[in-house]
C-alpha cells in the first residue's frame, strides 16, 4: 500500500506544478513577499496531499522563536519534506539552493519566480560570497532567508558537516539565526522513493545572536542545537 500511495502522491504533485506555474507567472509583477505567499499555495496543497495519500503529517514547535524582523533559518536537511513544507509555516522566504534546480522544466520556472538565492556550487570559492550578497538583498526586501547548512541531504540520524554560509550571512547582515530540527528523513528518506506514514516532529530553536561570535563558533552552535534534539 505504501508503494501505491507514494506513486499517487508523486503523480499528482508533478501535475500540480502546471497550475503552480500559471500562478507564478501572474504573480511576477507583485512585490517579492506577496509573490512568495501566493506561490506557497502550491506547498500548502502538496502538504495536504501528502497527508491524504501517504498518511504523513507534521507538528511544529517553537514558532514563538521567530523574530519579528527577518532572520536566517538554518534547517536540518534529511528529506524533500523540508524544502516544501517549511513554506507553509515560516514567513515569506528566500531559500538558498543550487542554480541547476532553476533549469528543471516547468517547476524550475516557478521556482525562479519565488526569487531564491541561487548559487553555483561548482564555484566553491565564490559560493559563500554569493550567499552573502544575495542574502543581504533579500533582507532589504523584508524577506527571511532559509539555508540548509549541510548543503545536501544526509540521513536524518547521521547529520552531515555544516558549512559556514549561514554564519557568514548572519555576520555580514547582523542577523540572528533560528535553528530548525526535524525527523522528516525517518519517513521520507534520502535513499528511498517510498514515503512512510507517520507524524514528523519539527522544532524551531531560540534565535542565536551572532554579533560577538566567529563564523566557526556560530556554525558549531547551530549544529550542536540541531543535532542534540530528541526527535525519535
Amino acid at each position: 500500500m505504501i508503494y501505491f500511495r507514494s506513486i499517487l502522491f508523486y503523480l499528482v504533485q508533478g501535475l500540480s506544478t502546471i497550475p503552480f506555474l500559471i500562478v507564478a507567472i501572474l504573480a511576477l509583477p507583485l512585490k517579492p513577499t506577496t509573490r512568495s505567499k501566493l506561490i506557497a499555495g502550491w506547498a500548502k496543497f502538496v502538504t495536504w496531499w501528502l497527508k491524504v495519500t501517504c498518511g504523513l503529517s507534521h507538528s511544529v514547535e517553537g514558532m514563538d522563536n521567530i523574530p519579528d524582523e527577518p532572520c536566517i533559518f538554518a534547517c536540518a536537511h534529511s528529506s524533500t519534506w523540508e524544502t516544501i513544507v517549511t513554506q507553509t509555516f515560516l514567513p515569506p522566504l528566500a531559500w538558498v539552493l543550487k542554480k541547476e534546480l532553476l533549469n528543471i522544466p516547468v517547476f524550475g520556472y516557478g521556482l525562479r519566480a519565488t526569487g531564491p538565492i541561487a548559487i553555483d556550487r561548482k564555484d566553491s570559492k565564490n559560493a559563500l560570497d554569493q550567499v552573502v550578497e544575495q542574502g543581504i538583498e533579500k533582507f532589504k526586501q523584508n524577506r527571511y532567508v532559509l539555508i540548509f547548512p549541510e548543503g545536501t541531504r544526509a540521513p536524518w540520524d547521521k547529520p552531515g558537516n555544516y558549512k559556514k554560509g549561514a554564519a557568514k550571512l548572519a555576520k555580514a547582515a547582523n542577523k540572528p539565526i533560528v535553528p530548525i530540527a526535524h525527523n522528516a528523513g525517518k519517513f521520507w528518506s534520502t535513499d528511498s522513493f517510498w514515503i512512510k506514514p507517520g507524524k514528523i516532529r519539527c522544532v524551531l530553536g531560540p534565535a542565536i545572536e551572532t554579533e560577538n561570535m566567529t563564523d566557526t563558533e556560530i556554525t558549531r552552535a547551530v549544529r550542536a542545537w540541531v543535532t542534540t534534539q530528541e526527535l525519535k
